[in-house]
């Protein structure tokens, strides 16, 4: 059962909440047609977190819109990936949004409280591979998560990542965040007992053919426990690690 559905039962059990509002919440139409979008409301009792906004290809129009939209159905915080600073000046007239520009995110309505299991580390091989880390970070950050970064630990100079061995040792999961030849999530994934997800990245010279060798290499990763995403998927691993840290016991 999603936290937001649990909330609504507990609030009724309370009595902070009549039966009727929470059938009013439940009920509600389950996204909004807006012409180019329609607007999914009722992700987040179905998945625990709400519709994120995926900026590519949209106008900065189309992204206020649909934030108006998220906004008028109660949802407070809003993330925009893949967001240009044009559309970040637009769609951030009026509003309270942060953007970040070298991860391309926007955030409205601030970073919450952690709230999860433990923490959640976003390791990069190297200082190109920021950006996609800092949309994985980014993400995890906005879904509740507290995070420690480890950037430029890649293998090229192992000990800097050795040097790290505490943090690497006490996450409660582990984003590995490498172009090149990938390596690094296996080393990670060999010194961790937390799942560890790994993000190929389009950094590298020809050979690393935009990406796909490192997501080849981390395909093929002879460490247990590491699993991948695609290339340039920050999101994705961020968003992941979200859920893994949040999990709960299921009888």
């Amino acid at each position: 059962m999603t936290s937001e559905t649990k909330s609504i039962l507990e609030a009724v059990r309370a009595g902070s909440m009549t039966v009727d509002e929470a059938l009013l919440k439940l009920k509600t139409a389950p996204y909004e047609d807006i012409g180019y979008a329609r607007v999914d409301l009722h992700r987040k009792v179905r998945q625990g977190a709400a519709e994120v906004i995926y900026g590519a290809g949209k106008t900065p129009e189309q992204i206020a819109g649909i934030c108006d939209a998220m906004a008028k159905n109660g949802q407070n915080r809003i993330l925009i990936t893949r967001m240009s600073p044009e559309a970040a000046a637009f769609a951030g007239r009026g509003r309270d949004l942060d953007y970040h520009p070298e991860a391309r995110v926007g955030i409205i309505g601030g970073i919450p409280a952690p709230d999860g299991i433990g923490t959640v580390v976003v390791a990069t091989g190297g200082t190109s591979d920021i950006p996609v880390a800092e949309e994985a970070a980014l993400t995890a950050e906005v879904h509740g998560n507290a995070v420690a970064r480890l950037y430029d630990v890649g293998v090229s100079g192992l000990h800097r990542l050795l040097d790290k061995k505490e943090t690497i040792m006490t996450a409660s999961v582990i984003i590995a965040i490498a172009g090149m030849e990938g390596a690094l999530a296996s080393v990670i994934g060999g010194l961790a007992d937390c799942p560890v997800i790994a993000v190929p990245t389009s950094v590298g010279y020809g050979a690393a053919f935009n990406g796909l060798s490192a997501l080849l290499s981390m395909l093929n990763s002879c460490a247990s426990g590491v699993s991948v995403v695609n290339i340039d998927n920050g999101f994705g691993a961020g968003y992941l690690a979200g859920m893994i840290n949040h999990m709960e016991a299921k009888k």
